[in-house]
């Protein structure tokens, strides 16, 4: 039985405190120095290419997909592994930039109205609101 004047914490308890006041710590230099997550970029595509409304969520047609979800998580696979060709490489863009060129080329067969030279400033646009 507990007794309430000598309250114990479980031995995880520390450990658990830690890794939340390590995650706060981190989040809060990711804040300050304005790092763009993964997710942030998933987002403001999702906005730039029409959201819900999109005949393709995330501007996504090379592959099929059956759910939002779904469409989400291959906008990620994009996102992330674009990040890493470009850890990988010199171009001399930054890293939107570059995954602009990948994920949205311009003068791309399935673009006959031009509407990828959009895309970089809508992307970026959501990106500076905030998502």
């Amino acid at each position: 039985m507990l007794n309430p004047n000598k309250m114990e914490l479980p031995p995880v308890f520390p450990f658990i405190i830690a890794v939340v006041a390590m995650c706060i710590i981190i989040g809060s230099v990711v804040l300050a120095f304005g790092e763009t997550t993964d997710h942030d970029i998933a987002r403001a595509i999702f906005k730039a290419e029409g959201g819900l409304k999109a005949e393709y969520l995330f501007g996504i047609r090379s592959i099929s997909y059956e759910t939002p979800a779904q469409a989400w998580q291959y906008c990620l696979n994009t996102i992330r592994n674009q990040r890493i060709r470009h850890s990988k490489h010199t171009c001399g863009l930054t890293y939107i930039e570059c995954l602009s060129n990948r994920y949205c080329p311009l003068n791309a067969k399935n673009d006959p109205k031009g509407l990828n030279q959009n895309w970089l400033s809508n992307v970026s646009y959501f990106l500076k609101e905030g998502n």
